[in-house]
């Protein structure tokens, strides 16, 4: 007797060939609130204490703005890439924002590479774990 080979199950569905993916309005307010969280944060600092003018403002929406695009950005070519690329691009992005965060509070460019590097190897190696816990072909026993 002949019979179907079992497959693992998808976890989402693959978009129609020739299609763009698409990204729902729901999974945009999570990058847009963590870019909103980004900004504040990025114009706190950036004030020093000082009083909040018009170009503190714009720093924070700028900032914010920037974090969110990439974000979103991963979210929709994330995906397309293989698990260790896409665990990568997420501990680099991290990385990258801490330690820039953290070189807005005035300590050293040396300091804040460091700790940015520390938090991407954290996040990669997180993500990395995720991807292959929850992505994993799923075996037969028979």
């Amino acid at each position: 007797m002949t019979h179907a080979a079992p497959t693992a199950p998808r976890g989402h569905r693959q978009p129609a060939s020739g299609t763009a993916a698409h990204t729902s309005r729901s999974a945009l307010v999570r990058p847009l609130l963590m870019g909103l969280v980004y900004g504040v944060y990025a114009a706190f600092m950036k004030r020093q204490m000082g009083p909040v003018d018009a170009g503190n403002v714009f720093y924070g929406i700028l900032c914010g703005a920037i974090f969110a695009a990439c974000l979103v950005a991963l979210a929709r070519i994330g995906p397309r890439l293989a698990q260790e690329p896409h665990a990568a691009t997420y501990g680099i992005f991290a990385g990258i924002a801490f330690g820039y965060l953290y070189s807005l509070a005035g300590e050293s460019i040396l300091k804040s590479s460091g700790l940015g590097l520390l938090v991407g190897v954290g996040v990669g190696v997180a993500a990395f774990y995720r991807y292959h816990t929850r992505n994993a072909p799923q075996r037969s026993s028979a």
